[in-house]
């Protein structure tokens, strides 16, 4: 089967198609290299030296004899989407392609529109195109359980079944996303469902809860594993790095760990192993014509006290001292609430959990302090504010939208890689 990736040189889009190539899947890798140029915009680095995409195609060729083609373009380029779409025919699509932070989203007006247009913009462009020409190709979209808030009653998925005045109706989940980014992830899905009830089209909404680890161990060989060609990226950076991924750094370096207020917030989380695997299977088990289907894409259910507690615990066990810190929370968010979220349909398709273990923090910790000296502290803080006061802006943050003769420009040199 052909899957194009859009957004394969992310964090979840690099992981996912290394491991359906490896699977056999003829896989394809759209990417428009915005979010390199995004580090660069706030002079920030991957915790991971992370190679030129060209080069980490060339070395899985290299190390597997399996060939990924490479398409670098924009996907709000409805011209170069389609003509790319022409050109690989995939079978299935597989989109990460969207700017995924949410602090990255509020640190002002022009990162707002930016969010919301590369995210909104870009998941149209490719309805139309499955519409135009592409009409029994199925959508995997990556969503997020941040579309759902935290309710006070149960998160099911993707769909409620209510009873108002004496009738019934099962009718989409209600959202309350917390950022312009979850936002631009609802719009993303109101449009989805929309195209696939007029059109016809297949998809699968995957609300994927937040990922924490690295390599792909016991789904990849441990060359590839650990060739640092191919190695992912890790983010720590408080407008990209997420909580797990970010704690284990901080307590490599002995920074304190950066606990958001009470950090009674509590989420839905899974090891990227999960995450290519619940892809795996999405691709393997397609949604029928006309149907949106959503999963609840997450394994486990944890506060951000709670992570940051284990971390402190797996620490001290490898002799780090670790110490928490609670900082005042930059977000607009309930700290204490309920929260019991319904991931079931994944694991009846076959999905089988890696579960957090002790294991896993002593690998996730091993991993920080081998790369520790490439952080920058200055840039572990939060300095994104939802509250009405001005955001901290480092200067290279500030009026950092793409203009857009420079976008036309850029996807004008849009070209396939061979």
């Amino acid at each position: 089967m052909k899957v194009l990736v859009i957004g394969g040189d992310g964090y979840c889009g690099w992981a996912t198609a290394l491991y359906l190539s490896n699977q056999g899947y003829e896989v394809g890798i759209l990417d428009s290299m915005v979010r390199r140029h995004w580090d660069l915009q706030l002079q920030v680095e991957t915790l991971t030296p992370i190679a030129p995409i060209q080069q980490r195609i060339q070395r899985w060729k290299d190390l597997t004899g399996k060939k990924i083609d490479l398409y670098i373009g924009d996907i709000t380029n409805y011209d170069f989407l389609s003509t790319t779409l022409h050109q690989f025919e995939p079978e299935s699509i597989v989109h990460f392609g969207e700017q995924r932070s949410a602090p990255f989203s509020m640190i002002d007006r022009e990162h707002a529109v930016t969010t919301q247009v590369n995210n909104v913009v870009g998941t149209l462009n490719i309805l139309y195109a499955m519409k135009e020409d592409f009409p029994d190709c199925h959508l995997v979209k990556l969503g997020t359980m941040g579309e759902y808030g935290t309710p006070n009653i149960d998160i099911e998925e993707g769909y409620i079944k209510i009873e108002h005045n004496g009738r019934t109706d099962t009718l989409p989940y209600p959202k309350q996303p917390g950022s312009f980014y979850h936002l631009s992830k609802v719009h993303d899905s109101h449009n989805i469902h929309f195209a696939c009830k007029i059109w016809g089209i297949r998809a699968t909404d995957l609300n994927q809860g937040i990922v924490y680890g690295v390599a792909l161990t016991g789904l990849l060989n441990d060359e590839t594993i650990q060739d640092e060609l191919l190695i992912n990226r890790l983010d720590y950076d408080g407008v990209f790095g997420t909580a797990l991924n970010r704690f284990c750094i901080q307590a490599a370096i002995g920074h304190p760990l950066t606990v958001y207020g009470t950090g009674g917030q509590t989420r839905g989380f899974l090891d990227i192993r999960d995450t290519v695997r619940c892809m795996e299977i999405a691709i393997a088990n397609p949604a029928q014509p006309g149907e949106f289907r959503v999963f609840n894409q997450f394994t486990e259910m944890f506060s951000v006290l709670d992570l940051a507690e284990m971390v402190k615990t797996a620490g001290k066990t490898m002799d780090l001292d670790v110490q928490i810190n609670h900082l005042d929370n930059p977000r607009v968010e309930l700290e204490q609430h309920y929260f019991n979220a319904k991931n079931t349909n994944l694991l009846e398709l076959g999905l089988k959990p890696h579960y957090l273990s002790d294991s896993l923090l002593d690998s996730l910790l091993n991993f920080a302090i081998k790369y520790k000296t490439r952080v920058d502290k200055n840039h572990i803080l939060p300095k994104v504010s939802w509250h009405r006061e001005k955001t901290q802006q480092l200067d290279s943050v500030k009026s950092t939208l793409i203009s857009k003769t420079e976008e036309k420009n850029k996807q004008s040199d849009s070209v396939k890689v061979q």
